[in-house]
């Protein structure tokens, strides 16, 4: 019997994450019958390849999304919020990128890694989570199974590429105004980028806290089925174009030896240890740059607490961080990936 093929929509297609979702799609072989690619009016009727051919872009403010199976959406919260029930009522399941529908009770947030189950309770919408948020509980989930994870500390540095195209093309212009003497302009992000770090992503609260910052607390409880869990974090804008790294800090439950946390994440899907710090191996956005894995080391007992832990994690933002949880949640909900779980009635 043949794999069915799907109709599989791209809402946001001409942006940073949803040229990588078109990307990830050829190169994964999902069982693409059709491909919809849709945009702002801004972007419609230009072309983008897929599979050797042109497929014209539409404009999402026309779209009908009768016979579509799935919608990748990667546009803007405010834009998901509008347009993802109407593609639910048409027939689709919508796989949404932005935070518009990520701490919704009734829409669950996946990292196929962490809790596969959970994605078959969807009622039309599935949340993928925020690009930092993914690689942390990659991390943390089977270390939390072994040793119970008792409080987080996580520094982030972040690559523009999270903040979009616009960001991307910021930091190159401003490089080259610097080299060339010429004036630098502001306009994507609130500083300048090029050598600089920004200790801000996205608005501050009034108790001092960035959204960014949030979003990494409550979806991790949220992915983890941890309401209680104590996490605290500084993300910090970096001039790295792809790649998001964080420096974590676990305090555990109970004793976690160096060694084991090594032999745990060694074999944890989706992750590898690179962690050889005196030969100079370590994760780097570099290296975790066009990958599909969360990189892992400087795996180091602190010393400053008990049954704690240091180590240091890089992973590609636009890919495992964004697209490619999409594109393996798909695979999950149809039957069609390498990551599947047995769902009982």
């Amino acid at each position: 019997m043949s794999e069915r093929r799907l109709c599989c929509a791209v809402v946001g297609a001409t942006g940073v994450i949803g040229r990588e979702v078109v990307s990830i799609l050829e190169e994964r072989g999902f069982p693409v019958g059709r491909l919809r690619l849709i945009a702002s009016g801004r972007s419609a009727g230009s072309t983008m390849s897929f599979k050797g051919e042109l497929v014209m872009v539409e404009n999402l403010a026309t779209v009908d999304f009768r016979g579509v199976d799935v919608v990748f959406s990667a546009p803007g919260a405010s834009v998901s919020r509008e347009f993802a029930p109407k593609a639910v009522a048409a027939g689709a399941l919508v796989i949404d990128k932005s935070s518009a529908f990520r701490m919704d009770p009734d829409v669950p947030l996946i990292v196929p890694e962490v809790n596969p189950e959970a994605a078959f309770r969807h009622k039309g919408i599935i949340s993928s989570p925020n690009c930092t948020t993914i690689p942390l509980v990659m991390v943390l989930w089977p270390l939390h199974r072994a040793f119970g994870v008792k409080r987080v500390v996580v520094s982030t540095y972040q690559a523009v590429s999270g903040a979009g195209k616009k960001a991307v093309d910021e930091l190159l212009s401003q490089i080259v105004a610097r080299f060339n003497e010429r004036p630098i302009e502001v306009k994507a992000l609130p500083h300048q980028i090029a050598f600089n770090c920004l200790p801000q992503i996205d608005v501050f609260r009034e108790d001092g806290y960035t959204l960014e910052e949030v979003k990494l607390l409550e979806e991790s409880r949220k992915i983890m089925g941890i309401p209680g869990l104590r996490l605290t974090a500084t993300c910090v804008r970096v001039p790295v174009l792809v790649g998001h790294s964080e420096a974590v800090n676990v305090e555990f439950e109970r004793p976690a030896e160096v060694a084991a946390v090594r032999e745990i994440l060694s074999s944890a899907p989706g992750v590898r240890v690179e962690d050889d710090p005196g030969a100079g191996e370590y994760p780097m956005p570099l290296d975790a740059a066009g990958g599909d894995e969360v990189l892992v080391g400087r795996i180091r007992a602190d010393t400053s607490a008990q049954h704690a832990i240091n180590l240091w994690l890089s992973c590609d933002n636009t890919r495992k961080g964004a697209a490619l949880n999409a594109v393996q949640i798909a695979e999950l909900v149809f039957g069609v990936g390498p990551l599947q779980v047995s769902v009982v009635s």
